[in-house]
């Protein structure tokens, strides 16, 4: 594996059971990550990205799945290996579990009508998802990234919360009692919590303050700071900040668009405001960013 653990990114993998692990992947560095993992035919392979964008190549690279943000992938092939070689983004984070088909079948084999690849007609079948995952699942994750258990029960820690989150990943009830729900409150914080990044990245060249944005979201301005930040491991701005220095890297890039015109879009009143968050971000002027693309 190539993802090195150190202040920016780190790499982490706990085996949980014979035939079943989970690994945590934070890239926080302001470039990309690969990160490699041996995977064989008989695993199935669940994928989480809770922040930023990751790609997953397959095959010697001859097919890729990129997985976006608040998107989990599924994926299974009995009949051939698929080891992990991903891509992570800068300030990306992914929660990865690997559970064999056996130790699978050992959780869900009363449920297997329930869960289309479980069925005997396709238990030798490849099998591929790619969806967006619900505020309950979100929660788990960053329970699971943010978790500071001591060693002693990292394994029992892990193992309940990889459990929860894969009954919620299957659960296909799509109007629980209420009082049966024992995620209602943290699931509505962080579906307004997701909806507030939605809002700030919407309206990027003129975002709300945070009391307004509080006040539109429905949470206190306490609840809004602290969970945006457990969630998304930045405060809003910062979070805002970052994806308008990605924006404009993006947009630079094209090569149709000169350094005012970016500033512009990008909500910057003056060039020189625009010129010093770019540098900040990237350790040089837009203008020589550009330059370096034509030389």
């Amino acid at each position: 594996m190539d993802v090195k653990n150190d202040d920016k990114s780190s790499f982490e993998v706990t085996r949980l059971d014979t035939g079943f692990s989970v690994l945590r992947m934070k890239n926080d560095a302001d470039e990309s990550q690969q990160a490699n993992y041996p995977v064989t035919e008989e695993f199935i392979q669940f994928h989480f990205c809770l922040k930023g964008q990751m790609t997953f190549v397959y095959n010697q690279g001859s097919y890729s799945f990129p997985v976006n943000e608040d998107h989990s992938m599924l994926l299974f092939n009995p009949q051939k290996a698929l080891p992990i070689d991903v891509e992570l983004a800068p300030h990306s984070w992914l929660v990865s579990v690997l559970i064999s088909i056996t130790k699978f079948h050992s959780l869900f084999s009363s449920d297997a009508d329930h869960i289309s690849f479980l069925t005997p007609e396709n238990s030798t079948k490849k099998y591929y998802d790619n969806m967006p995952f619900t505020s309950a699942i979100a929660v788990v994750l960053s329970q699971i990234l943010q978790a500071k258990v001591h060693d002693s029960m990292k394994t029992l820690y892990f193992k309940g919360k990889v459990y929860e989150l894969l009954s919620l990943y299957f659960n296909k009830n799509e109007d629980p009692s209420l009082e049966q729900c024992p995620f209602l409150v943290d699931e509505e914080n962080v579906r307004k919590i997701r909806q507030a990044k939605d809002i700030i990245l919407e309206r990027m060249t003129d975002p709300p303050s945070l009391d307004s944005l509080a006040v539109e979201i429905g949470l206190s301005l306490k609840k809004l700071k602290e969970g945006f930040k457990q969630l998304y491991g930045d405060t809003v701005y910062a979070y805002l900040l970052d994806h308008k220095m990605e924006e404009a890297r993006r947009m630079l890039d094209s090569q149709k668009f000169n350094v005012n015109e970016v500033g512009l879009k990008l909500g910057y009143s003056t060039a020189s405001h625009f010129i010093a968050a770019f540098k900040k971000k990237f350790g040089t002027t837009p203008k020589k960013y550009l330059g370096s693309l034509s030389s």
